[in-house]
C-alpha cells in the first residue's frame, strides 16, 4: 500500500537531509546554492514544513552523493539479503510520479527499483546524477521519450532503454497516453560520497 506524504514523513525526510548535509560539512546556504534551490526551500524541507518534489529531491541527493532512496526509506528498513524494505511513499514531479518499490545494496552499488507514471503533455527534467550512475527503463504502457537532454529516444510498450545518467536527462510521454514503466537506477559505490560545489 502506498502512503502519501504526511507531516510525519516530511519531518523524517527533512531530518535525513539535514543529517547528510551536516555529515558532509555543508552549510544550508552551500547546499542550497550547489543544488540550485532556494535557501528558504531547503530550510522548509529540513524543518518538515514543505513537501518535496521529485526535482528538488534529485537536486539535493545529487549534491549529497546519495541515491534518492536514502531519503525515502528509514535507516534499518531492510528485508535481509541487503535489500531495503519497499518504500511507502510516492514522490511527484512535473510529469513523473515515482514510487520506490525496493532497494538492493551490494558491495559494488546501490540499485533502486521504481514504478513510474509519466503524464502526457509535460516534461520532467532530471539533473545529472553522480558519475557512473546508469538508468534502465522498461515501458509497460504508452510510449516514453526519455534519456539525456537533446538525445532522447522513443521507447514503445514492451521495450527497454539504458543511459548514463550523469548528465541532465528528461522523461516525457510521447503520445497522449499515460506511460507506465519500471525504472532501475544503479549507483556505484564510488559515486556514494559527498560532493562539494
Amino acid at each position: 500500500m502506498v502512503q502519501a506524504w504526511t507531516a510525519q514523513s516530511a519531518v523524517e525526510t527533512g531530518r535525513r537531509i539535514q543529517r547528510l548535509r551536516q555529515e558532509r560539512g555543508l552549510s544550508l546556504s552551500e547546499l542550497a546554492r550547489c543544488a540550485g534551490i532556494g535557501k528558504a526551500t531547503l530550510s522548509g524541507l529540513e524543518s518538515g514544513t514543505r513537501n518535496p518534489t521529485l526535482e528538488t529531491l534529485y537536486a539535493i541527493t545529487g549534491q549529497l552523493g546519495v541515491p534518492l532512496a536514502s531519503l525515502l526509506t528509514a535507516e534499518g528498513e531492510t528485508a535481509g539479503s541487503g535489500r531495503a524494505v519497499a518504500a511507502i511513499r510516492e514522490v511527484r514531479g512535473a510529469a513523473v510520479t515515482a514510487r520506490l518499490l525496493e532497494v538492493f545494496d551490494d558491495e559494488a552499488a546501490t540499485t533502486e527499483l521504481y514504478w513510474l507514471t509519466i503524464e502526457p503533455g509535460r516534461v520532467q527534467h532530471s539533473p545529472a546524477h553522480p558519475p557512473g550512475v546508469v538508468e534502465h527503463l522498461t515501458v509497460v504502457a504508452g510510449v516514453a521519450r526519455v534519456g539525456p537532454q537533446d538525445a532522447e529516444v522513443l521507447v514503445p510498450v514492451g521495450e527497454h532503454v539504458s543511459w548514463h545518467a550523469d548528465v541532465p536527462h528528461t522523461y516525457a510521454a510521447a503520445t497522449d497516453e499515460v506511460v507506465q514503466a519500471s525504472l532501475l537506477i544503479r549507483q556505484p559505490r564510488a559515486a556514494l560520497h559527498g560532493k562539494r560545489g
